[in-house]
This record gives structure tokens, sequence and C-alpha cells, in this order.
């Protein structure tokens, strides 16, 4: 099928649910891109700093850019100026690093606390306990170009579905607690990236807002190998 064809399916399939859908377009060519927004996806995300900049050089202003690989502090001056979500933030450092560079910008970024749920050492994320650290934190307090809207998490690269549910079920445990303790007031905290093409059917029954999926669109992807990539 077609990449239109593709996107069309999956969203009849989420339609009748609170999920929003993450295309993720790294190393797909900007034609596939262009498909894929003429077919009105308006969401995208990307891996690399690089090829997303380049990206949202060629490609029309109103895409939604999201940053769902892991984030060096040095790259974060590049997408600053333009990105809509960047869902890996996975330190303090780096989320204050984030917080200097908006302020350069004007702007507040949108961010989600990326939570280590997979049974794995090559997935990045904070722990249970060094998320509630960072949001109980006086340097947490000072920051005011961020927006904590959320979490993300990568489950286990497993053919056992019931770890895979169990790890997502453990992540939006966390964002209910998170949400009780830390945001009872702020209706922004509301997403959970969590799901890509081989699991995002099990994240959203287990409350997904957002679902990251990239080759049941595009097709497979070439193959890169980079850490804590996406499908």
């Amino acid at each position: 099928m077609s990449i239109t064809d593709n996107l069309k399916a999956i969203k009849q399939e989420i339609e009748s649910v609170s999920v929003k859908l993450v295309a993720v377009s790294k190393t797909k060519p900007i034609k596939d891109l262009e498909e894929a927004y003429q077919a009105g996806q308006r969401i995208f995300g990307e891996n690399q700093v690089q090829e997303l900049v380049e990206k949202h050089q060629k490609l029309p202003k109103d895409i939604h850019w999201h940053l769902i690989g892991h984030l060096q502090t040095n790259k974060v001056k590049y997408i600053a100026p333009f990105v809509s979500l960047i869902h890996s933030v996975d330190s303090l450092k780096l989320l204050q690093e984030i917080d200097k560079q908006a302020k350069k910008s004007n702007r507040v970024i949108d961010c989600l606390l990326q939570i280590y749920i997979a049974d794995e050492e090559t997935k990045y994320g904070l722990g249970f306990d060094e998320a509630i650290e960072l949001l109980e934190s006086q340097e947490f307090a000072e920051l005011t170009n961020i927006r904590i809207v959320g979490l993300m998490g990568i489950a286990t690269n497993t053919q056992n579905q019931k770890q895979i549910k169990e790890e997502f079920y453990e992540l939006k445990t966390l964002f209910d607690g998170i949400k009780i303790s830390y945001f009872k007031n702020q209706d922004s905290f509301r997403e959970i990236s969590m799901g890509m093409s081989a699991d995002y059917k099990i994240a959203i029954e287990q409350g997904s807002t957002l679902v990251r999926i990239g080759s049941d669109i595009f097709g497979e992807r070439i193959i890169k190998h980079f850490k804590n990539e996406e499908e």
C-alpha cells in the first residue's frame, strides 16, 4: 500500500480513541514526507537533530516537529527555535539546557520526561525515583521556559506481549501518580508517548496519547545503527 493508504488505515484504527499519531520519518526522503503531508499528516518525529533541521527547512511550516531520539545538550540550540515537543528528556542537565535555549528564542518548549521502562541496557531514560527527584528539585522549580506535558517510554524489544503490556502499565501508573502529586491543576500535563509500529495497539490499550509509528506508514527504513532508535 502507499503511504497515503497506510496513514488512512492507521488513522481509521485510532480515530475512536484520543490518540495522536506521530509519523516517524527518520531516514525517509522529503518526497515521502510530502506525500504524508498531502494526506493530512502534520506531526512528524525525527531521531537526529541534523536531519530534523534539514527537513524543517524544506517542508511546510505548519508541521509540528517532535524530537523523539536521544538529545545531546550541545544540539539543543539547533532545534530550540521551532521544535514542538521533545519526547526524550532524560536528565535535569538536558532540561536546563532546553530552558536556556528556549529563553534565547523567547519560547516555552514542551517536553516529556523519558522514563526507563524496558528490560534492556541500551535504552535511555530516568528511573522512577530519578523522575520524582527531578520534579522535586529546586533547580527544576527555577526553570521558566520549559513545560513538562507528560512522560515517554520505550518498551522492551520482545515478542512477549505480556511483558510489553506490563511495562506500559507501569508507565501509565507513574504518569497518574505524578499528575496527582505535581500537576493536579495543570491541564497541560496530559501526554503519554508510548507505542511504536510493533506495539502501538497494546500501548493504546494502556492509555497512550501519542503513538510513534514509522515502518507501518513509510515501509521499512534504511538501517542505521543508532542507540535508542525508534521503530
